[in-house]
């Protein structure tokens, strides 16, 4: 059987793990001007209506991803997981003090991580090199790095990421048949989270900025965030 249609067969039994930004929300040059449209808001108020679990897992603290999704009955984990982990508060002082003596241009400090972008560099290989140094600095200091589109994340030395969401989640739920949608490196902890349930589909919003491997591991790749739109209505 096609794998989405096992899933809309019996959505109730079937959880959909989205990524935001990318998937949901089209890639804009100021991430604060980033939006779901209309249609896929009025796609993810019917899908939340008759699945088991909608959650969007995201990078964004789930209070930003609310907003720019848009839409209630969702269930939103944000910063990679992080917000599921009380351990990770206990970094979040150090990791601000760093990102304030850090000298950079476009640094979006999160209630648990600072996250360095580059988006808008004049030079972004020359940026990403600069970057580079950065995140040995934050590793020599104790925390965590993520590589995103352009973007470094400071993260707390704690083992989470979307992977371990998705597994706490289903472990909540009691579900074993689900789909993650997403679009870059910290995605694929979220696809691997997928390994071993009775339906498993991984769809990668593929892009000249995304990794490779995410192509690799998925079960569908579409092109953009309207190709997506088209899957959620198969749904």
């Amino acid at each position: 059987m096609d794998p989405l249609a096992a899933l809309a067969a019996e959505p109730t039994r079937a959880a959909l793990f989205l990524d935001v930004d990318g998937v949901l929300a089209p890639i804009v040059e100021r991430p604060e001007d980033a939006r779901v449209p209309p249609e896929t808001q009025r796609e993810l108020a019917r899908l939340a209506g008759d699945y088991g679990l909608v959650a969007c897992v995201t990078g964004r603290t789930s209070e930003i991803a609310r907003e720019i999704v848009g839409v209630d009955g969702l269930r939103y984990v944000g910063q990679h997981g992080l917000e599921l982990d009380p351990a990770a508060a206990e970094y979040a002082r150090d990791i601000h003090g760093f990102a304030r003596a850090t000298d950079w241009p476009d640094v979006e400090v999160k209630p648990l991580t600072a996250a360095f972008h580059y988006r808008r560099a004049a030079d972004r290989d020359a940026a990403r090199v600069t970057l580079e140094a950065t995140a040995t600095e934050a590793l020599e200091r104790g925390f965590r790095t993520k590589w995103g589109r352009f973007v470094l994340e400071v993260v707390p030395p704690v083992d989470a990421s979307k992977g371990s969401a998705v597994r706490a989640l289903l472990a909540e739920t009691g579900l074993r048949r689900a789909l993650y949608a997403g679009d870059d490196i910290t995605d694929l902890d979220g696809f691997r989270a997928l390994d071993g349930l009775q339906v498993a589909v991984r769809v990668a919003i593929a892009s000249a900025e995304g990794p490779s491997e995410l192509g690799e591991l998925a079960d569908l790749i579409v092109g953009s965030t309207d190709a997506f739109l088209e899957i959620l209505k198969r749904l």
